[in-house]
């Protein structure tokens, strides 16, 4: 697709017991706001029952609204706060390189990010539970998206193969598929001299807007510090009854 960035099939990975995701079941993408009529033609080729929607009110007012696919429930479930770090992220597209230094500089972007990820697992429970029950009662095939397809999907995503069973390598190596150059955000600056887009600036915006390993293994650790392991975790934190995690299981796995 030439308006979508980052989409993919995430099925054919391998579950600790043998069994793989069911191809044409769960995809997962940057967001549909720029779809051009081919992009959209193939979106809705796919069948989909419900696209998830990861973004908040000031990325829909940045990238505007999705796509509408025919027959396709959107459903909006935002997993950050628009006012949190709205002068970070303004800061990121418009500030010059003394600020970005200090801002980025040092770890402080990685560690930001890191922070993210920690936090979105420990606090975002409902809404990942919400994704997860919507998922094993009548939600398949589906989408989910955020503005990059990256951190926010991303996490909803390894949410969910989590539940499925899926091997943590085989998850990251999904995660890490966000690097592929075709694959990955457009950074917005909000200049477009040449010093606004030099190699420094780019070097400290990069942790930003990489899918690093150390990322999502941040975000694992969460799972296993708060509640001593995945099954802990989907029983305690996302409120999902063995019931409902075998049909998750049955509508997304293969055999």
């Amino acid at each position: 697709m030439t308006g979508v960035r980052n989409f993919r099939d995430v099925g054919g990975l391998p579950t600790t017991d043998g069994r793989r995701v069911r191809p044409g079941r769960l995809f997962r993408s940057g967001h549909l706001a720029h779809a051009t009529e081919t992009d959209t033609e193939f979106l809705a080729s796919l069948g989909l029952h419900t696209v998830f929607d990861f973004r908040n009110g000031a990325d829909h007012a940045l990238e505007g609204p999705d796509v509408e696919l025919p027959g396709v429930r959107n459903v909006n479930i935002p997993l950050t706060d628009p006012a949190d770090g709205r002068e970070f992220w303004k800061m990121v597209r418009d500030g010059e390189l003394d600020q970005l230094r200090g801002l980025l500089g040092e770890g402080r972007a990685a560690a930001r990010m890191t922070d993210s990820y920690r936090t979105i697992i420990r606090t975002r429970t409902a809404e990942h539970s919400r994704v997860v029950h919507a998922l094993a009662l009548d939600s398949v095939p589906a989408l989910m998206h955020c503005a990059a397809g990256k951190d926010r999907a991303g996490l909803s995503v390894a949410v969910t193969l989590l539940a499925l069973g899926v091997e943590r390598e085989a998850i990251v190596a999904d995660y890490l598929e966000s690097n592929v150059p075709h694959n990955r955000y457009r950074v917005r600056r909000g200049s477009d001299a040449p010093e606004a887009r030099s190699p420094e600036v780019m070097e400290l915006l990069a942790p930003l807007f990489d899918a690093r390993a150390e990322y999502l293994l941040a975000a694992f650790a969460v799972i296993d510090e708060q509640w001593g392991g995945v099954e802990r975790y989907l029983a305690e934190g996302l409120s999902l009854a063995p019931e409902s995690l075998d049909r998750l299981r049955d509508r997304l796995l293969e055999g």
